[in-house]
């Protein structure tokens, strides 16, 4: 128990694509991949600020 399977996934996506329909998904990943961005950009900010603090 824990790990996600084939299985598992199929269902997912088949749940997603019913609840938002094929057209919102490229826009739902869009927002998706913006916030990664976002966060990503974030912790760097975070980790640079914590590494000029240290010294």
């Amino acid at each position: 128990m824990g790990k996600i399977g084939l299985t598992e996934i199929i269902l997912i996506l088949l749940v997603v694509v019913l609840l938002f329909g094929g057209r919102k998904i490229p826009e739902l990943m869009k927002g998706i991949g913006q916030g990664m961005k976002e966060f990503r950009k974030a912790s760097k900010v975070e980790a640079d600020g914590e590494k000029e603090a240290t010294k």
